[in-house]
């Protein structure tokens, strides 16, 4: 019996082996749009593994796993929830699916150390306190995790327009006493004196956690919350690791130092692409301060007819497609495909120029272009697309607001100044379709539609493209 265990116990640590080689080559595929589909079916074929050998070799006391039917039923709902919310989520509503799918795993992680703290207050009863490896991964998978969970649903809230920024300073002290409270909570846990049953410092301690999750996010909003988005990912990936720590559980633990690695890197980038610090994000979030710092000396606004875009469209050599929320708001992704494939038909060079933080969510109009099978090799980062703005004939800007702001470059009292904007200004002409002259989600007015250069085509991107590209047509 002792040698079928150990051979049941090596297949199933090889699994979580091939399960994590699997997370790490999917990661990879995943950095290239040609090969991203691939990748995830590649680490969704580890996590199955991982969990199937499990549930067939894991052993508890030397007995099986139980309630297999109850695991079971869990993973059959779980996978149709998750399918059914995938396939019917619009490309508007990713970022707020983003958020809940980000949440429940922090939730996953602090629900497993509300679990395991009380078993091992009771394996250490008699020792003198708690300080030792388990009880560190136990209380910060359960802070992390806490924190992850109520942050990802004040950002779901907030980017589903049901809750507004709270731009009180006093927000700002809250937190950080918040913050310094959680971490001498978690020192004085481990130094108390292990009593089974006595439970309450750590159901205190997690609705702390739950409450600053909750100030912690309630402040930031405006172009700050892609980054916001990719933090609290970050997050859920080192609790998930602190259960693999717990578990000594290889699969969890590198699925964890992924999530929360790549996270953490990609906040850091976005972080660069805004000319930020992360701490100035999270306490000196900017957004909602119209009109401070923004205003513009000419504010006269001029438009252009569909049948003079047509014509200036269609005689260009080279045009650039700013593509932003606006686009994904009115579904007109494809339409915008047709007009480039079009243009390009008439010998129009078309390429999409792409802010690291346009949309609500990182690569947020990546995945939107890619939807209408725009070729990846058209979509031109942000430093590449500015070279060669001065050589554009004409610049679309559809839906997007505040990556292309002069404010951010001219203005110094503006919020945003010293964030690297597409430099649409450099272009010969400039096309900004847009339903009103309101401000983005930063809240802050755009001195572009005053520029001397620019034209306004107001109206619903998806019925302006529509029309326009019908224009060309009969040209």
């Amino acid at each position: 019996m002792e040698v079928i265990y150990s051979i049941q116990n090596s297949i199933l640590e090889l699994s979580y082996l091939v399960a994590s080689v699997l997370f790490i080559l999917g990661l990879k595929k995943l950095s290239h749009p040609d090969t991203a589909r691939a990748g995830n079916l590649w680490a969704a074929a580890g996590m199955a593994a991982a969990i199937l050998f499990t549930v067939l070799f894991h052993k508890m006391d030397g007995k099986p796993i139980g309630n297999i039917g109850w695991i079971l039923t869990a993973l059959a709902i779980g996978s149709f929830i998750g399918w059914y919310a995938s396939v019917k989520v619009k490309m508007t509503a990713m970022p707020q699916m983003v958020s809940i799918f980000n949440g429940m795993g922090g939730a996953c992680a602090a629900l497993i150390s509300l679990m395991e703290f009380p078993h091992l207050q009771g394996n250490l009863v008699g020792e003198a306190h708690m300080f030792n490896g388990p009880a560190i991964a136990i209380l910060l998978g359960l802070m992390i995790g806490s924190v992850s969970f109520a942050g990802s649903m004040i950002a779901f809230l907030k980017l589903d327009g049901r809750l507004g920024d709270v731009k009180n300073p006093t927000l700002r002290v809250i937190n950080l006493t918040f913050l310094i409270l959680l971490v001498v909570a978690l020192v004085l846990i481990m130094l108390m004196e292990p009593v089974a049953g006595r439970n309450w410092p750590i159901y205190l301690f997690t609705l702390a956690a739950l409450i600053y999750g909750v100030t912690f996010v309630m402040p930031i909003g405006g172009a700050d919350m892609p980054v916001v988005i990719s933090l609290l990912n970050s997050f859920t990936g080192v609790a998930a690791a602190m259960g693999g720590f717990l578990y000594s559980n290889q699969a969890m633990l590198t699925g964890g130092i992924l999530v929360g690695s790549a996270g953490t890197i990609l906040t850091i980038l976005m972080c660069k692409a805004m000319n930020r610090s992360l701490i100035n994000v999270i306490i000196g979030a900017f957004g909602g301060h119209e009109g401070v710092g923004t205003e513009a000396t000419d504010k006269t606004v001029k438009e252009i007819s569909l049948s003079d875009a047509a014509v200036l469209l269609s005689y260009s050599q080279k045009v650039y497609i700013v593509p932003g929320y606006g686009l994904a708001v009115a579904q007109a992704q494809h339409l915008c495909h047709e007009l480039d494939t079009l243009l390009n038909g008439k010998g129009v060079e078309v390429k999409y120029a792409i802010h690291p933080v346009a949309g609500r969510m990182p690569g947020h109009m990546n995945v939107l272009l890619a939807e209408a099978d725009v070729p990846y090799d058209k979509l031109v980062e942000m430093e590449d697309a500015n070279n060669e703005m001065s050589n554009t004939d004409v610049v679309i800007v559809i839906g997007a607001n505040d990556v292309v702001n002069p404010a951010a470059e001219d203005d110094p009292s503006s919020p945003i100044f010293g964030m690297p904007i597409i430099k649409a200004q450099d272009a010969r002409n400039i096309i900004v379709m847009k339903r009103s002259m309101a401000a983005g989600y930063a809240a802050i007015p755009n001195n572009l539609f005053y520029h001397p250069k620019n034209r306004m085509l107001f109206g619903d991107a998806k019925a302006t493209l529509q029309k326009l590209v019908a224009e060309i047509k009969s040209l």
